[in-house]
């Protein structure tokens, strides 16, 4: 899941992470097959597949399996990779939009479980463009908060490399690029020893919506609904959860 309240939502989705871990390797398998398709076996020419494993390792997913992905997806194993991207537009509840992307071999089967799982979780499918035109495809360094990296060490670090900003999300921070910013503002961090989670382009929000507790249970129920769905690969929306919204979520858990 990814979205203007991310570190909120990871914070969430942790709670139920271990339950979900051979479901969550599986996708991140599905990103490094595309990504050595696209752009070959070789990470040192291939910066989309350099920040899928990086993003795979962060997750404790072996390095056989990655090994043998890479292969897959680079055509080298005599296996065959096709995935197609989808992506579906549509709202939870009070109006937060969410856009759903999809790596499949299925597009018909996509379709039908996505729709499911939105109607059965409270959301509501919208027509294509009509969710979409609320995000910008922008570049997302995620770095979670350590004793000694401060805001203004980041900046510091990225601003040269095309950075547009830093946002605290209370956890962490994202550094915001252009996408053809991305792999220069993720050098620029490694330069300066900062270590980050993950980075890849995503859908962010130009506007978002912030939700009392009651919405963002509903929200994150149909997120997590989404989230179960093989086909699903990522979730981008624009909710925002406060400090006090969070703390009434943690009471929950």
């Amino acid at each position: 899941m990814s979205g203007h309240s991310k570190w909120a939502t990871t914070k969430h989705q942790k709670a139920i992470k271990d339950q979900r871990r051979a479901k969550s390797f599986a996708k991140l398998i599905k990103n490094i097959e595309v990504a050595a398709k696209m752009g070959g076996a070789d990470l040192s020419g291939n910066p989309t597949l350099v920040d899928a494993v990086q993003k795979a390792k962060k997750t404790s997913v072996p390095n056989t399996n990655i090994d043998s992905a890479i292969k897959r997806g680079a055509g080298l194993s005599g296996e065959s990779v096709d995935y197609q991207t989808i992506m579906y537009e549509g709202y939870a509840a009070n109006g937060v939009a969410l856009l759903i992307e999809c790596l499949t071999d299925n597009k018909n089967r996509a379709a039908a479980e996505v729709r499911t799982a939105m109607t059965r979780n409270g959301g509501t499918m919208a027509d294509p463009g009509s969710v979409a035109y609320n995000f910008s495809r922008k570049g997302v360094i995620s770095i979670t908060k350590v004793d000694g990296v401060s805001e203004d060490d980041i900046l510091e670090a990225v601003l040269e490399a095309g950075a547009e900003e830093v946002k605290d999300h209370g956890g962490g921070f994202e550094v915001i690029t252009d996408p053809s910013q991305l792999v220069a503002a993720r050098t620029a961090l490694q330069e300066a020893g900062i270590d980050y989670d993950a980075s890849e382009a995503e859908f962010v929000p130009n506007l978002t919506i912030e939700v009392d507790a009651d919405t963002a249970r509903k929200v994150f129920k149909l997120i997590d609904a989404l989230d179960d769905l093989d086909d699903v690969q990522n979730i981008f929306a624009n909710h925002e959860v406060s400090a006090e919204v969070q703390a009434q979520l943690d009471e929950d858990e």
